[in-house]
């Protein structure tokens, strides 16, 4: 009944805020809001426009007065005012009927400075946050995938996000190893970009890159290889052009060097594990979330390089906002758990 009540002034939310994707996570009903983080503005006034799915239709699309913005770049704040206004419309869309303003957890990369953390905290703010808690992306994986984080064993988590990709091994509920690169799923995107530019003279956009990359976009050789037609603008014709493009080619001339920085990432972690855990691993391998590990074989990619077992989280795109959700109820537990270690 006291739940009941106290949900009826408000309820705490836990966020996502992620460079190409923030999901929203409102306590006692799950995920109720997950929207590209792209805003569009009116150029001059920065009068917005459109915010999350209605925004990213006109990357690419827009005229010169209407301008689409990513105001996450490498899983950080690269337009303080934009983030706002994107926070108010998550924060205000899920708390518009309450009386109070939201407690709200946010994950962030496990590399981010104070400077940054800053960032986050005071647009959160802003945007109708009551109080702000911040959780780092890794953890909140871990736990969103179900890992046991608290046991004295180790689980190995490889969260791959829109701009970074962060691998973590957790103990005891710390974090006693963390690797952070900012390289993700949108790299790969600007890499299919350049490789169509190089090698066929074709201008594509950042849609267009993306929907290669989910239809044919693979880290590991298939069985069957598949072929995708690509339209985009001849630079040197300077006009339109349709071409078949093949996975192999995708994989190997574009996809390669994005990927091979991931699993770099997950086998430097394991050279830095303490020895106990290191044998704890043989065993329980490791977890992948995130939206980057949707990409086809990357995880048979990765089993192969570190001969470890490998594990895909039932949901990839939701497991760090289920962490963030379920750590609401626990949010004394963001206090104690242990700084993570960068190198």
């Amino acid at each position: 009944m006291w739940n009941k009540i106290r949900n009826f002034f408000t309820s705490d939310i836990g966020i996502d805020l992620g460079t190409a994707n923030t999901l929203v996570y409102l306590k006692d009903r799950g995920i109720v809001m997950r929207e590209p983080s792209v805003v569009a503005i009116q150029e001059g006034t920065r009068r917005v426009l459109a915010v999350g799915e209605d925004a990213k239709k006109m990357l690419g699309r827009t005229p010169g007065n209407i301008i689409a913005v990513r105001p996450m770049k490498m899983g950080v704040i690269a337009d303080i005012d934009i983030t706002e206004k994107l926070l108010r419309h998550l924060i205000t869309g899920v708390n518009k009927h309450k009386l109070r303003k939201p407690r709200t957890v946010i994950a962030v990369p496990g590399d981010i400075t104070e400077v940054e953390k800053r960032a986050v905290k005071d647009s959160a703010l802003r945007a109708g946050a009551r109080e702000v808690f911040m959780i780092e992306e890794p953890m909140a994986a871990a736990i969103g995938t179900g890992l046991p984080v608290s046991d004295p064993t180790a689980s190995m988590i490889v969260d791959i996000g829109g701009g970074t990709t962060d691998v973590a091994l957790i103990s005891l509920a710390g974090i006693v190893y963390s690797r952070s690169v900012r390289v993700g799923g949108d790299d790969m995107d600007i890499a299919i970009q350049t490789y169509m530019r190089n090698q066929y003279n074709l201008l594509i956009g950042e849609r267009t890159a993306e929907d290669i990359k989910i239809k044919i976009g693979s880290a590991y050789k298939l069985e069957q290889e598949l072929t995708y037609e690509v339209k985009g603008r001849d630079v040197v014709k300077g006009r339109p052009h349709t071409l078949i493009i093949s996975s192999e080619e995708i994989r190997e001339g574009a996809l390669n060097e994005v990927i091979t920085k991931i699993v770099d990432s997950v086998q430097q972690a394991l050279e830095n594990a303490p020895p106990e855990l290191s044998a704890d691993l043989v065993d329980r391998g490791l977890m992948m979330a995130g939206g980057g590990a949707l990409l086809t074989g990357i995880d048979r990619r990765i089993a192969e390089c570190t001969q470890l077992p490998v594990h895909l989280a039932d949901d990839p795109l939701t497991a760090v906002a289920e962490g963030t959700g379920r750590v609401l109820d626990e949010l004394e537990w963001l206090a104690r758990t242990t700084t993570p270690k960068k190198k």
